[in-house]
């Protein structure tokens, strides 16, 4: 029988392939996510971090929202996502990040907070927030899962941004589905 030469294998498929009980910390493979171009052996890594499902595995996912790489970054926002615990302990920070894309995206992580929790955390995001568009994404995601606990936040939010033209009839919209109960 002839012998057949395989090819060693990615460095990133050795991990994929070990499974979540290996040596690797979080932060290894978040940063071998991070520089992982193949998309199985991405799944795989991040199948690892899903498992893993802590704060360290969130972390790891959450410095992952500043690449230029959408797919990457929408990867970490889904995994963080499935992740609802884990994830609840890199949301205060997201949310006060300097770079509104960064917070913009956290806002969708928190769609999948507890009610309570989420309504918390946006409400904070509202009462400071200064980017329109962040605004507006929570905004968004309040009128999924608000409750009357963001009343008053929203209100500020309204008062403050009373001349963009798309947020005070969005708030608007919310405000009376909580007041309806809709």
């Amino acid at each position: 029988m002839p012998l057949v030469r395989r090819d060693p294998p990615h460095p990133s498929e050795g991990l994929a392939a070990a499974g979540p009980d290996r040596s690797e910390t979080s932060q290894d493979l978040g940063l071998a996510l991070g520089a992982e171009k193949d998309p199985r052996a991405r799944e795989g890594i991040l199948a690892m971090l899903l498992a893993r499902a802590d704060a360290s595995a969130a972390a790891a996912l959450a410095r992952h929202l500043r690449s230029e790489d959408a797919g990457l970054r929408n990867a970490c926002v889904e995994a963080l996502q499935a992740m609802p615990v884990a994830a609840s302990s890199v949301l205060p920070d997201l949310l006060s990040d300097p770079d509104p894309d960064v917070r913009l995206l956290a806002t969708e992580i928190v769609r999948t907070q507890p009610t309570e929790a989420a309504n918390g955390l946006l409400a904070g995001l509202l009462d400071a927030e200064p980017h329109p568009n962040v605004c507006g994404a929570a905004v968004e995601v309040l009128a999924e899962v608000g409750t009357a606990d963001a009343v008053p936040a929203l209100r500020v939010a309204r008062s403050r941004f009373a001349s963009e033209a798309f947020l005070p009839l969005a708030i608007d919209t919310v405000l009376a589905r909580l007041r309806t109960g809709l």
